[in-house]
């Protein structure tokens, strides 16, 4: 049987009060303006580093900055600029919303990440490793340790280390090796110290990814701690790999290369075979980036850009340890509490504390929760009581990122187990999960696991969890819906919202998203739920376009959006538009924006802040005013075109009074009032601190969180008492 046509939807675009088109509408005649995609992605980088930068966090959780900020370049790296040389090399390629070409885009984004690692490494230099060894945690090279941890080292090297290197040299015999992807790897120049003006080699040694990149030296009775890179204690005792020659200069690098994944899920006939084979492959992806040491010799450094075909912008020669990323690990070798965050608690809701079961709660009334402020065992628990309770029916579960050890899969297989109907959606295309993912497939499967893989040619990114229970004569389901992924590990460092309700009108609908997701669905439809790819995109413009309506006619009119990243072009139209016609708009989008906000005769009723902090900010919500009758969602989605035409996504109304204050009365307001964590976006794509009025207190909204959180906990221990 042949697949079902990919879903189409129509866009929608309003327009300014005087009905003219937007562009006419600019103050002067001008154009439309847009930032940049890449631009703003990297300024939102920036905003990470900062929180290295800054003396107020604790000084563990600042390396953990620091570190996120490598992941994050690595990840552009493999997907951003690696689809920017793409285009580049294809005939040019298409102008992006700015109408900026992939060559005048890679060579700004260049420019801008070199400024960027260097403040990075100036950050490590300069802020963090004399602050840590302030607090006697020290970094050495191998010419900085002692006679005593030279001894250590050695012994480590050569009990630990050697035995898994295998040197690789480079001559007529041996071609250059194949470099993996973000791997460690050391280059060596050698000769013979008896003809060493004719023998001249090469080699390379390939670092094991399963030998920790941080190692602490024996430790010091005084309570100091001396930690070391693997890469310096290689380079001091390579000369172990090559008998009878002199090294001359040894350099770690790493090399980044194109790790997306080109699959065309209507030719695959098997998609889980199509992506192992495609996981196979990545890691010979032509080559984006190459980090290497500073000081590595030019012919080496020739060498390398030779065979990896890179030209010297795609080169970063760094002045400090390769792969800050490895810093993460640091805050779990040092015991130092007083270094870190302190310790939270997620807490407890005392109705579901006192509740037999999560379901006689749901039956009470819709539960609204905000993680990690609150914690995500109940969300556990649903599937969990689901897998053992005698009158569940069936389990439907979307999966798109989980643990590596998630309660969730294996209450999933021990509902099967116990004879229920369960059915998995999982997103085999989940970026950097597809391992995991096609792991969690098979064990799902063997285990009786019914597994599908959603819509062809789109990704299941909607969170939703739905339970089908016996209940006396009759059938009731219940849901859980979501902002973010079910991952226990990640709800604890991600902002997200969760609903569960066994409302009939939603849990109906819910039903059909997954029949339409496990059978055929053309055009199903929704009027509680919004999705993609059915009727999202067309509803938010709708919605936009009544504000913009009401702002014309004189009624109150407001939208508070805040999101992951606004891209898509129609909405940021329809919003131009609708702050012309005097609707305020507050946005809170936490990385890219490609909306410029503040441009005079555009865009003056629109407003855009991020907040970067101790906790990821993760959750959609939406609101727009309505006049009479406001409209409250949350969901799976940002304003992006992939999510709206390539992506299942689903927001969900709240309609439970008091849940609907919580977020309109507390969680938005505090975060458009945070002056800490928030920075606001200029017409000039930087981000400053929000201005204070006279005599106002600094307000931290993940602080103001936590601690209504500990004060919610501590009305919970009093009830239960």
């Amino acid at each position: 049987m042949s697949p079902p046509p990919r879903v189409k939807q129509r866009s929608t675009k309003i327009t300014a009060k005087t009905g003219k088109s937007i562009a006419q509408t600019v103050a002067g005649g001008g154009k439309i303006v847009y930032a940049n995609r890449e631009l703003s992605w990297l300024a939102f980088n920036r905003r990470v580093l900062e929180q290295a930068q800054t003396e107020a966090n604790p000084l563990l959780e600042r390396t953990k900055f620091l570190a996120i900020v490598s992941s994050n370049l690595d990840e552009f790296f493999e997907i951003r600029i690696a689809g920017l040389l793409q285009q580049k090399d294809s005939s040019g390629g298409e102008a992006s919303i700015d109408g900026l070409s992939p060559r005048e885009q890679l060579k700004r984004a260049f420019d801008e990440i070199k400024r960027l690692v260097q403040e990075q490494y100036k950050c490590w230099n300069e802020l963090l490793v004399p602050a840590l060894a302030k607090e006697k945690i020290t970094f050495k090279t191998g010419d900085q340790l002692n006679a005593a941890e030279r001894t250590w080292v050695e012994e480590y090297f050569t009990k630990q280390v050697l035995p898994v290197l295998t040197p690789l040299a480079i001559d007529q015999s041996h071609p250059f090796p194949e470099i993996g992807n973000k791997t460690l790897n050391v280059i060596v120049s050698l000769d013979n110290p008896d003809t060493p003006e004719l023998d001249n080699h090469t080699a390379i040694l390939p670092v094991p990814r399963i030998l920790p990149r941080l190692v602490q030296v024996s430790p010091d009775r005084s309570g100091a701690q001396t930690f070391i890179f693997l890469s310096e204690i290689i380079k001091l005792f390579a000369s172990a790999l090559f008998s009878g020659y002199r090294i001359t200069s040894a350099h770690a690098f790493r090399v980044t290369r194109n790790s997306d994944l080109y699959i065309d899920d209507e030719e695959a006939e098997n998609l889980l075979k199509k992506i192992e084979e495609e996981l196979r492959n990545l890691r010979r992806g032509a080559a984006v980036r190459l980090e290497i040491e500073a000081g590595v010799p030019e012919p080496v450094f020739a060498l390398l850009c030779e065979h990896l075909q890179l030209t010297p912008e795609n080169v970063f020669k760094l002045d400090g340890p390769l792969n800050l990323v490895r810093m993460m690990s640091l805050a779990d070798l040092v015991d130092r509490p007083d270094l870190k965050y302190p310790a939270f608690v997620p807490a407890e809701l005392p109705g579901l504390r006192v509740s037999p079961s999560v379901f006689a709660a749901m039956q009470a009334g819709d539960i609204l929760l905000h993680h990690p402020y609150d914690s995500f065992q109940p969300v556990v628990d649903f599937v969990q009581q689901a897998a053992r309770d005698p009158g569940v029916l069936a389990i439907k579960q979307t999966l798109y990122r989980t643990s590596g050890d998630s309660p969730i899969i294996g209450a999933l297989i021990e509902a099967s187990s116990n004879g229920k109907q369960v059915t998995a959606l999982i997103e085999l295309k989940a970026r950097f999960d597809e391992a995991n993912n096609i792991r969690w497939a098979r064990e799902l499967e063997e285990a009786g696991v019914h597994v599908v893989f959603g819509l062809v040619g789109h990704k299941t990114h909607c969170k939703c969890s739905m339970v089908v229970r016996q209940e006396g004569d009759g059938i009731r389901r219940y849901v859980h819906l979501g902002t973010g992924n079910y991952n226990p590990k990640t709800a604890r460092l991600y902002t997200d919202l969760s609903l569960l309700t066994c409302n009939p009108e939603i849990t109906a609908e819910v039903a059909q998203l997954f029949n339409s997701l496990t059978g055929f669905a053309r055009s199903p439809e929704f009027k509680h739920l919004l999705v993609a790819p059915f009727n999202l995109h067309s509803r938010i413009q709708e919605l936009i376009a009544i504000e913009a309506a009401n702002a014309a006619a004189g009624k109150p009119a407001r939208i508070i959006a805040k999101m992951n990243k606004l891209v898509d072009k129609v909405t940021m139209d329809n919003l131009y538009a609708a702050s012309q016609a005097g609707v305020q708009i507050d946005l809170i989008v936490r990385a890219t924006c490609c909306l410029v906000p503040g441009v005079k005769g555009l865009s003056d009723n629109i407003r855009v802040r991020n907040i970067v902090g101790r906790y990821l900010e993760h959750a959609r919500i939406y609101y727009f005013q309505n006049d009479t009758a406001p409209l409250l969602y949350c969901g799976s989605s940002d304003w992006m075109t992939r999510n709206f035409f390539r992506r299942v996504e689903a927001l969900f109304p709240v309609y439970v009074p008091e849940l609907r204050d919580r977020i309109l009365k507390d969680l938005l307001p505090a975060e458009l009032r945070d002056n800490v964590d928030a920075r606001v976006l200029q017409p000039d794509g930087t981000y400053v601190l929000p201005v204070r009025k006279e005599g106002e207190a600094a307000f931290s909204a993940q602080r103001y969180f936590m601690e209504s959180a500990q004060k919610r906990g501590a009305e919970q221990i009093e009830v239960v008492s």
